[in-house]
């Protein structure tokens, strides 16, 4: 399984953003895909997830603010981040979990400056 992820940017507080990202590859069950983040000097968290279902799992430092989606024909996962605060900077990490085994796409970075 191969993820792509994009979309990353700098934007002003308040500002919004949409991740994305793709999986190919040998994609037969992915049970979740997800979003974490690893700001500098800090260790990698869970932003968001979603489950082939449909359930949803948020930190809550993004609740209310972050919104996870994903089109299971395409293998795409979203991440709608609106009200973007400085410390939602950060490189943003994709996740797919398949048969137990997880697999990372590349970081996209958010920097949220005035």
């Amino acid at each position: 399984v191969q993820l792509q992820a994009s979309g990353g940017g700098l934007v002003q507080p308040g500002g919004s953003l949409t991740l994305s990202c793709a999986a190919s590859g040998s994609i037969f069950m992915i049970n979740f895909m997800g979003w974490y983040r690893q700001a500098p000097g800090k260790q990698r968290e869970l932003v968001a997830e979603i489950a082939r279902g449909g359930e949803k799992n948020y930190a809550d430092s993004v609740k209310g603010r972050f919104t996870i989606s994903s089109d299971n024909l395409k293998s795409t996962a979203y991440l709608q981040m609106n009200n973007l605060k400085p410390e939602d900077t950060a490189v943003y990490y994709c996740n797919a979990l398949e048969f137990g085994v997880s697999y990372w796409g590349q970081g996209t970075l958010v920097t949220v400056s005035s």
